[in-house]
């Protein structure tokens, strides 16, 4: 189907800046964290080791939170893990602006049952690379949880849901309120929340722009590996849509996975259990 025959319905023929029914509160936090991280660069181009050193310490939390947690935990089921390290890791994922489990899991089972499809909310096939980078988050209709993930909208996951606000809001002051002042309520805050959520959109945007045969526009991106504090693995994404049922993302020796070498230490100390493995062909 080609994007002029597409009806006029599709939300990524809106302009960029209407949000979808439900998703004015999304944007006024995108536009909030970038105008705070940009005023943060200016006051404070430079942060001191220990600021920097914190935020890549929650940083690291919240991505192992999002591929070990969101995505490979629960969206695909390739491992279970300890409860409590689980709760616990869910906790710095919701911190580092992953948004909930059960939103975030909905969203990424929709994505995968029409991936690059017209149906598919955050392709760049159809709405280009910023739709899928960003404005998908704001202008498209929040996926079916009770259709997508009917096992997580209940119980512990669904409190997320109503404690995803007040832990953004602490992740926005946490700098202060441990002592880091202005320099760590800019760094710690704002400019971390930015930093991570464009090393997340990425996976949606940059990882999907691909070309192959069969349609699959998928690919991996080496060098996104590095930036992706806590959740390099995920920048691996065509051995992930070719093994969508593996736990490990970086195939080969020399595809490195940080979530799946923190998946083989929780595996041998006995805190993970069930976890597949790619049949290579």
């Amino acid at each position: 189907m080609s994007e002029s025959t597409i009806p006029q319905s599709r939300p990524w023929q809106q302009p960029f800046w209407k949000p979808a029914p439900g998703g004015a509160k999304v944007l006024l936090y995108l536009v909030l964290i970038h105008l705070l991280a940009i005023t943060g660069l200016i006051l404070f181009p430079l942060p001191s080791l220990k600021v920097l050193g914190a935020s890549l310490l929650i940083m690291a939390l919240g991505g192992l939170g999002t591929t070990v947690i969101y995505h490979r935990v629960l969206a695909h089921k390739t491992l279970k893990i300890n409860p409590l390290i689980e709760q616990l890791l869910i906790f710095f994922a919701v911190f580092n602006g992953s948004g909930h489990p059960v939103s975030w899991v909905a969203y990424h089972r929709h994505h995968h049952a029409h991936a690059d499809g017209p149906e598919d909310i955050s392709s760049p096939k159809h709405g280009g690379f910023w739709w899928a980078h960003l404005r998908w988050l704001y202008q498209s209709a929040p996926a079916d949880r009770q259709r997508w993930c009917p096992e997580l909208n209940r119980g512990a996951y669904k409190i997320w849901d109503y404690a995803e606000t007040p832990t953004i809001l602490l992740s926005l002051f946490c700098g202060p309120l441990l002592g880091f002042s202005w320099q760590g309520f800019f760094w710690m805050g704002a400019m971390r929340l930015v930093y991570s959520l464009h090393m997340q959109c990425f996976v949606n945007s940059l990882t999907h722009l691909g070309r192959a045969a069969d349609g699959d526009t998928s690919q991996n991106v080496w060098w996104l590996g590095p930036l992706q504090i806590g959740a390099w693995g995920e920048n691996w994404h065509k051995n992930h849509h070719t093994y969508a049922a593996s736990a490990r993302l970086g195939l080969r020796w020399w595809q490195p996975d940080v979530g799946w070498y923190f998946i083989w230490t929780l595996e041998t100390l006995g805190l993970a259990s069930g976890v597949k493995r790619p049949r290579l062909q």
